[in-house]
């Protein structure tokens, strides 16, 4: 008789699923807690680091890269507009889509943020090599893969034993 793998018994606290969970809220726990001076969470820090790296993005890609809908950007953009750390322009090449981009007020900060950034990822990276991490975002993208599939149609998911 086959035995049950070690993961479909394990207690809910030590599948690979709530270590990821746990992972991540530490990860925002600690860029909140690290940048709060800043008066910015994980969220601003990423957006001013992704308006830094990338320049001036509509405010549709602005959501789509940080992973969050339209409102969820607008509410964090309307935040850091009001900080004059970032400003809405009208797109050169269409007049209907606005361009988020930084403040020099914003690009100083954002290079404040991105020194501290760098010194926080080297400490929680250590012990982890290049190759580890990669491995690990590729698993992890590939999570992301199938639980985008069961969302698209979870009623052809074919769950086990049902």
């Amino acid at each position: 008789m086959a035995e049950t793998p070690k993961e479909l018994i394990a207690p809910p606290w030590s599948r690979v699923e709530w270590s990821i969970m746990l992972a991540a809220r530490d990860i925002r726990r600690t860029f909140d807690e690290v940048f709060l001076d800043f008066d910015l969470n994980l969220s601003g820090v990423a957006l001013m680091a992704l308006l830094y790296e990338h320049g001036s993005l509509s405010q549709t890609n602005v959501g789509k890269c940080l992973g969050m809908g339209r409102a969820s950007a607008g509410a964090l953009i309307d935040d850091l507009e009001k900080r004059k750390l970032v400003d809405r322009k009208a797109d050169p090449k269409d007049k209907r889509v606005w361009l988020v981009g930084l403040t020099d007020e914003g690009k100083e900060l954002a290079a404040q943020l991105e020194q501290r950034d760098l010194d926080l990822r080297d400490l929680f990276r250590e012990g982890v090599t290049r190759e580890e991490r990669s491995q690990l975002a590729g698993v992890l993208q590939k999570f992301r893969t199938n639980l985008n599939k069961v969302r698209k149609d979870h009623s052809k998911v074919d769950y086990k034993g049902e």
